[in-house]
């Protein structure tokens, strides 16, 4: 189970991020995809590649958290679906309860296929 944020929190790279994601942790172990300073501009295509790769085995165990720059998020929400057969679970902060749920989408409602 892995946690993929989508981009760094502003205020990282000086050691004192604007958020922590301590509480994501129950979810699986976090990683970043995008560092904070990353925007998405005129061409999508090197994101896209890399974030294949970050993403590669993408499957129902993992999460993503949808924080940062709007074009990354929409991007690494597509490939994650594109990855999974459609499907992607994000993690959705509660300010009043100060912790995360689950959230499923599932583009298709499919099943996954048989032939894997």
């Amino acid at each position: 189970m892995t946690v993929y944020c989508i981009q760094e929190p502003r205020g990282t790279a000086d050691g004192i991020p604007k958020y922590d994601v301590l509480e994501a942790l129950p979810y699986g172990e976090v990683k970043f995809l995008f560092s904070e300073f990353a925007q998405l501009m005129k061409s999508s295509g090197a994101a896209i590649n890399s974030l294949r790769k970050k993403l590669k085995g993408f499957d129902d165990e993992d999460y993503l958290i949808a924080a940062g720059d709007p074009g990354l998020i929409a991007i690494s929400c597509l490939v994650a679906s594109d990855l999974n057969f459609g499907r992607v679970k994000l993690l959705k902060w509660d300010r009043k309860a100060s912790k995360y749920y689950p959230l499923s989408i599932d583009l298709y409602n499919k099943e996954k296929e048989d032939d894997e």
